[in-house]
């Protein structure tokens, strides 16, 4: 009996979070939309010059629905903190490192050791940091701090590195977010966020980039955060850190269920 009641509770806040994600994200999208600018359009991967115009919209999208849900104000902040964090990241690196042949984290942080400030060093940096501080927020003991702001961070690495195919990120968002409804409402907001742009970035109108696949990650990572213990934490953060480091097998893999 406690166990479905913690499940209807959690499902009544997932569609609270759903309610007001969804549609913030399509009128975000919309109204940049009707004011385009070059700096957002980019290139695809089959030659077809789309927006980045997702990327913000669902990242705001993603912080209202987190901000409106019936959570302890401490989860609530670390929610949008990470959002927004990771969401302002990822559009750096889209707009100042759009040129930059440079990809994956490794790369970055080479150039970084022979002293040169990349702006994907500036998103892992500035990704890193934020998830730390959500992870101050959520939890008490600096231990499972650390692997929480391992988890956010990690997330949002993780996400983009599948932003590969149209499509790719918002199934990968959907696909991971699913089986966490059931133990918080907090996950439904980036799900909601990222499926209300689908069509238009499955039709190839726009892509969530950076911007968005790091915002929508985040929310991911906290929401794990917030719900797992001390070894779910660090299962999530090893195997987050694996993924992070075999990066490239990551987006291999994505490239490849992206064809089918």
């Amino acid at each position: 009996m406690v166990r479905d009641a913690r499940h209807g509770t959690a499902l009544v806040g997932a569609t609270r979070a759903a309610a007001v994600a969804g549609p913030v994200a399509g009128v975000v999208y919309r109204a940049l939309r009707a004011r385009p600018r070059r700096a957002w359009q980019r290139t695809n991967y089959a030659g077809r010059t789309v927006d980045l115009y997702a990327g913000p919209a669902v990242a705001l999208g993603t912080a209202a629905g987190a901000a409106a849900l019936r959570l302890p104000p401490r989860t609530r902040a670390a929610a949008v903190l990470a959002v927004v964090a990771a969401a302002a990241c990822g559009a750096y690196d889209d707009l100042a490192g759009a040129d930059d042949p440079r990809r994956g984290f490794r790369e970055h942080l080479t150039a970084l050791r022979h002293g040169e400030v990349t702006s994907g060093a500036v998103k892992l940096l500035g990704i890193g940091a934020a998830g730390l501080a959500a992870g101050a927020l959520l939890k008490d003991r600096p231990v499972d701090r650390v692997l929480g702001g391992i988890v956010i961070a990690g997330t949002a690495h993780l996400i983009n590195l599948t932003d590969v195919r149209p499509g790719a990120a918002v199934a990968a968002v959907l696909t991971l977010g699913a089986p966490g409804l059931l133990r918080g409402p907090l996950v439904a907001a980036p799900m909601a966020a990222a499926a209300a742009l689908a069509g238009d970035d499955l039709g190839e109108r726009t892509m969530i980039g950076d911007t968005g696949a790091h915002a929508l990650g985040a929310a991911l990572g906290v929401a794990v955060a917030a719900t797992a213990g001390r070894p779910g934490l660090a299962v999530h953060a090893a195997a987050l850190v694996a993924a992070a480091v075999h990066g490239h097998r990551v987006t291999r893999l994505a490239e490849a269920l992206g064809r089918r």
